[in-house]
């Protein structure tokens, strides 16, 4: 006879089964809640399907007659983010360093720790409004929008990388009497370079997707220019807008992931 073997199996997320099931019942009821709660004009909505239908009539098919304004407004996103995530990358490496809890002093840490925080909290559509309104519609407000939102991903990103490399080099360089510039150019850097190059890439390709997106509250870019097509109601030139950024994107991110994993 046999003996029956005993099988494993995953354990529950919430041991207790009682609280389990009072945590599953109340985000029900939660839910349910919040769907009764929510002020919906249902009566809009209905409405809604039939401008849809009159957004969607009128943008096929797509018009490209006026694709030099097309190329001009992509351009124009392809300057905001080569320079955002210029000056992003360039303001987010000694962020990064001051928010390593390795290498930077405690004061230092938590500063840079909190630059980190505020870049990270705002939506950057948020971000751009606020430009916009400080600095005047147009690029520069994109830009500078991009270099914020770069900051607070590249500089998260590269602190945690500092935060994990082998700190046996730095402490053989400061057992040596080497100062402190020498040691992170020599001990540092290098066991960062990949992973900062691989940010790079991405937060390029980040900043043009995001560009199109900040345009459309008035920070220049191709979403300016499909902002202004759905202000004329040029559906058709707007499909023919979304239709270049779709496709720009996609080329972006399949160059974008072969040179990361190439580096990587």
């Amino acid at each position: 006879m046999s003996e029956a073997r005993d099988t494993w199996q995953k354990p529950p997320f919430i041991a207790n089964p009682v609280i389990r099931w009072a945590v599953y019942l109340g985000a029900i009821a939660y839910f349910l809640w919040v769907g009764a709660t929510m002020p919906i004009d249902w009566a809009r909505v209905a409405d809604g399907f039939g401008r849809a239908g009159r957004i969607f009539g009128g943008a096929f098919p797509p018009s490209f007659e006026r694709s030099g304004l097309l190329i001009d407004g992509f351009l124009e996103s392809l300057k905001i983010a080569i320079l955002a995530t210029t000056g992003g990358v360039l303001l987010s490496i000694p962020i990064a360093f001051m928010a390593a809890r390795n290498v930077a002093p405690l004061p230092i840490y938590y500063l840079g720790r909190f630059v980190i925080i505020v870049a990270r909290s705002f939506h950057p559509v948020i971000v751009a409004i606020i430009f916009v309104k400080a600095v005047g519609f147009g690029p520069f407000a994109g830009v500078l929008t991009l270099v914020v939102y770069s900051i607070g991903f590249v500089a998260k990103m590269l602190a945690e990388r500092i935060e994990e490399i082998d700190f046996g080099q730095v402490e053989a360089m400061r057992a040596a009497g080497a100062p402190f510039f020498s040691t992170m150019f020599y001990a540092i850097f290098p066991q960062i370079m990949p992973r900062q190059i691989g940010l790079t890439i991405y937060q390029l390709d980040s900043n043009l997707r995001a560009s199109a997106v900040v345009g459309i509250v008035g920070a220049g870019g191709i979403g300016a220019t499909l902002a202004n097509a759905f202000g004329r109601y040029d559906y058709d030139f707007a499909l023919a807008i979304t239709i270049v950024i779709v496709g720009v994107i996609l080329i972006s991110e399949g160059v974008s992931g072969m040179i990361r994993k190439r580096i990587g």
